[in-house]
């Protein structure tokens, strides 16, 4: 595993240019990151509402503004382009970016579909250049704290994952609950599991109680290879907020409540003992026992998560390697959302099997 720079990584060459495309929502997150980081330089702000971009480019220290990715691409001293626009438009924007011969950063989901994520995946890599997928949580405390507990076996074998992720939110009138909240979660599981998210079966059920043209209410679950079932449950409707992961494994069970400061993460050692018997002999013979032990929380570091991401990002281009959420990251979060429409479609569980994009990409 790669170690993760963070905010206060020292970097000793001078500093990568970059510029962010869209000044909307996410992207004065990541221009504010960029700015603050020792490993970038913040050259732009790129954005058709020169007057949103200007506000923006003003509160991270007056950097130039542009509404032409013409003119931004053609800059030679540009390294990347970080892509904080609407999914639709991701494709085009990095498709241009990579072609001019920048290392490209693009805000969840990837693409709007499977079949251009996986074209962006090919331009990158046939460009050798960086494609990395701004999947926020995985670079937070608590998540990298999951995952190293996953590696490290502390929970065993991984017998089920239940993910609620449930708030009073923006009814999106280009996309459905799956596709704007899901990522969130599926990023997060194909970072903690081993090997990334592959299910082998991928079954949704949305509801539009509201009438509203798209499922506001959805119900995921995803079948692993290894007989564990994930469940992801995302909803717009609900008046509570509420953010938690189960992971539940052989030896112990951890629930991340992102919502509580105080403890994020706790880890259970209780569970079920199932010792069956050899032979031919009936399940029903089988020795359950109980399991109550010990309860603990980690303790966690404090980082902005965002931070970390564009450390790492600095830090992916630097040393030539894949980011750790790169493009196949993100093209395997794709194959699962569109998985979800056509179950959703046919009402039927839909099979899926790597493409050859993703297994040349992971």
């Amino acid at each position: 595993m790669h170690p993760y720079p963070t905010a206060g990584t020292e970097f000793p060459e001078k500093p990568l240019s970059v510029a962010v495309i869209g000044a909307g929502y996410w992207g004065p997150n990541l221009a504010r990151n960029f700015h603050g980081s020792p490993g970038w330089r913040l050259a732009a702000i790129c954005d058709l509402d020169t007057a949103r971009a200007s506000r923006l480019a003003l509160s991270v220290g007056g950097v130039a503004v542009t509404d032409s990715l013409e003119s931004l691409l053609a800059d030679p001293e540009l390294d990347a382009v970080a892509i904080a626009t609407p999914a639709r438009t991701h494709h085009g924007l990095a498709a241009s970016a990579l072609a001019a011969g920048k290392h490209v950063l693009v805000e969840k989901p990837l693409a709007d579909s499977l079949a251009r994520g996986e074209e962006m995946v090919r331009l990158a890599k046939s460009a050798g250049l960086v494609l990395m997928a701004d999947h926020t949580y995985c670079y937070t405390p608590a998540v990298l704290k999951i995952r190293e507990l996953v590696e490290q076996g502390e929970l065993g074998e991984i017998l089920f994952i239940d993910s609620v992720r449930i708030n009073l939110g923006l009814i999106q009138p280009d996309v459905d609950v799956f596709w704007d909240l899901a990522p969130h979660d599926l990023s997060i599981l194909d970072f903690v599991l081993p090997g990334g998210l592959q299910p082998v079966r991928v079954s949704a059920h949305g509801s539009d109680p509201l009438g509203a043209g798209t499922s506001c209410v959805g119900h995921l679950v995803l079948e692993l290879g290894t007989g564990a079932m994930a469940h992801i449950h995302v909803n717009w409707l609900s008046p509570t907020k509420i953010r938690q992961l189960v992971i539940g494994g052989t030896r112990r069970t951890l629930v991340w409540d992102d919502l509580n400061p105080q403890q994020r993460l706790s880890v259970y050692d209780r569970g079920v003992n199932l010792s069956r018997h050899t032979g031919e002999e009936e399940r029903s013979q089988s020795n359950i026992s109980y399991r109550l032990g010990d309860t603990w929380s980690p303790a966690l570091p404090e980082h902005e998560a965002l931070a970390a991401m564009v450390a790492e990002f600095a830090g992916s281009i630097r040393a030539g390697r894949p980011a750790q959420t790169g493009g196949a990251a993100g093209v395997r979060v794709l194959s699962v959302l569109e998985a979800a429409t056509r179950s959703q479609l046919s009402g039927s569980p839909v099979l899926l099997s790597p493409t050859l994009e993703l297994e040349s990409a992971s």
